[in-house]
């Protein structure tokens, strides 16, 4: 087999079974480990797959269209967004960044908010445009169709120039070992200066995303506070997070606390120093 056909064979092999072994496909195609390392190399750096320990995942290189999306999972988008609101204190800056769910943040908003909202999501913003008692910032810049979420370096400055106490952020896939992934590169490089200029940041993932990578890689989950999911998440996607270090957060069942049976996590800083959950800038100083 030459090589060109056995790189298609792994290929085809990544993207049905999602993950595969180094050591089984040397085994498969009777071939060195370091040849098949050498494949898994080439074809992460073309952005086909996801390099891991001993492996390789695989990866999806798009989305679906915005209004598809808006309304596959609502029930769980909003399950979500009232969990996220109630780590919202009333005079709070927060982030909300692009994405379904993140619109549905916006909206579940209560009325004793009074705080700043950040964002770069058009949809979001006119979620609040009567909340006369909010102020509301749009970042503007080259606006992406169908989700009307704005990007380009007009973005990147904005969000640059604010130390926010909390960030609500969209996410294409969320998994233990590739961490925070999404499909729209400049958006990537916003939301990491969203993240880095946070107290508190937030990954708004339900379910069907736990586990799955997109394209481009954010972060590590080590950068962001904590994974708000829906109840429907899969026990062992959650362990999964939980083992690599990452604090989850579900809605509770009927009878539980608000905030689900895990522990409220600690968050961390912009620059990875620890911070208590829920708190703001305070009297640290952003570095």
């Amino acid at each position: 087999m030459l090589p060109t056909q056995r790189r298609q064979a792994i290929l085809a092999e990544v993207r049905q079974a999602r993950a595969v072994s180094a050591e089984e496909l040397a085994r498969r195609f009777g071939v060195s480990l370091e040849t098949i390392r050498r494949d898994l190399r080439g074809l992460r750096d073309r952005g086909l797959l996801e390099r891991v320990y001993g492996g390789a995942l695989s990866v999806r290189s798009t989305e679906g269209d915005f209004a598809t999306r808006s309304t596959l999972h609502a029930g769980r988008k909003l399950a979500i967004a009232q969990l996220a609101v109630t780590l919202v204190e009333p005079e709070d800056t927060i982030v909300i960044d692009i994405g379904t769910t993140a619109i549905e943040v916006a909206r579940a908003l209560p009325e004793t908010f009074r705080g700043r909202v950040l964002t770069n999501s058009v949809p979001a913003a006119m979620a609040l445009a009567d909340r006369e008692e909010v102020e509301l910032l749009l970042c503007g810049g080259q606006v992406r169709h169908g989700d009307a979420a704005c990007f380009g370096a007009q973005a990147e400055a904005f969000f640059a120039d604010f130390y926010a106490d909390k960030a609500f952020l969209g996410s294409g896939g969320v998994h233990a070992q590739a961490g925070l992934t999404d499909y729209h590169p400049p958006e990537v490089t916003t939301r990491r200066t969203i993240i880095a200029h946070a107290a508190a940041s937030y990954v708004l993932a339900d379910s069907s995303k736990l586990g799955t990578i997109a394209v481009h890689r954010v972060c590590p989950l080590s950068r962001v506070t904590a994974v708000l999911t829906d109840p429907e998440a899969d026990a062992a996607a959650v362990q999964a997070l939980t083992d690599a270090g990452c604090a989850v957060l579900r809605p509770a069942h009927e009878g539980a606390d608000s905030r689900g049976a895990l522990a409220p996590p600690r968050g961390v800083w912009g620059d990875g120093s620890p911070q208590e959950q829920g708190g703001s800038w305070g009297d640290r100083p952003p570095g």
